[in-house]
């Protein structure tokens, strides 16, 4: 197998402590950054912080954006039907590892997934090792095509049985300052998908996060659909009772 890695950069602790392995491990290794224009300022500027940390080239690419992806399909992000993941970064990436492969031969692909995120990974991971290589296709079916494993690219999971406190630990304070913040996600700011405490934290947290609610709040009118998921984040941001919950993220707007 080449010792080319692949590794799926997203600006968060995982993707960047399968970076720094990769480099540690002697591979070479080339990153890939799939933008949805919905990231945090600090994101990119850390994306680029990752570039010069480890001296690899990061690949940008994009599919579009999370409120096109919302248009198209009249609704947001949530649960099992996460358009975002699979339009602007599943889609994206497959057909830039096919581009690659087929340029520069097989290759592995790194990926920063792990089973104590949620339990919903650990029940799709189960008995996957961190040395395991897997066919694109067997890890995700239905997500990845055959014809990748065919061409050589493989998937590996390196960090699948790693804690948080683990990866900060050999991140060693080189993580995206977000963390610091207090933000458990820092991919799209913020993760429309997310819980309602996270994307009230989020639109109160600075004038991205505030000039990010006024986005919000006009898809939320162009659909005609909420953006809260919960009873009292719906309680805590309808404006019309917003004198009733004075601890509200959002009134402060």
């Amino acid at each position: 197998m080449s010792d080319l890695v692949v590794v799926p950069i997203s600006g968060g602790k995982d993707s960047q402590c399968c970076a720094k392995l990769a480099v540690e491990a002697g591979k070479r290794v080339v990153g890939l950054f799939c933008d949805t224009q919905f990231e945090h300022p600090i994101t990119y500027a850390h994306v680029d912080r990752i570039s010069e940390l480890y001296g690899i080239e990061i690949h940008r690419i994009t599919a579009g954006s999370v409120p096109e992806k919302v248009r198209k399909y009249g609704r947001f992000p949530g649960g099992g039907a996460r358009h975002c993941t699979d339009e602007l970064k599943i889609v994206p990436s497959k057909k830039w590892y096919r581009a690659y492969a087929e340029k520069h031969g097989p290759f592995e692909v790194w990926y920063g997934m792990r089973s104590g995120e949620s339990t919903e990974r650990a029940n799709r991971y189960q008995g996957r090792v961190s040395d395991e290589i897997i066919a694109p296709h067997d890890l995700m079916p239905g997500k990845y095509p055959k014809y990748l494993a065919d061409l050589g690219v493989m998937f590996r999971l390196p960090i699948i049985d790693w804690t948080t406190s683990e990866v900060l630990a050999a991140l060693d304070g080189e993580e995206n300052p977000l963390y610091r913040e207090g933000f458990e996600r820092v991919g799209c700011f913020p993760c429309l998908a997310a819980g309602d405490p996270h994307k009230e934290r989020a639109f109160a947290y600075d004038d991205f996060g505030r000039k990010q609610y006024v986005t919000v709040e006009g898809l939320i009118r162009e659909i005609g659909k909420p953006i809260w998921t919960s009873k009292g984040g719906s309680q805590r941001n309808n404006p019309d009772q917003a004198n009733l919950f004075q601890g509200c993220a959002i009134c402060a707007i």
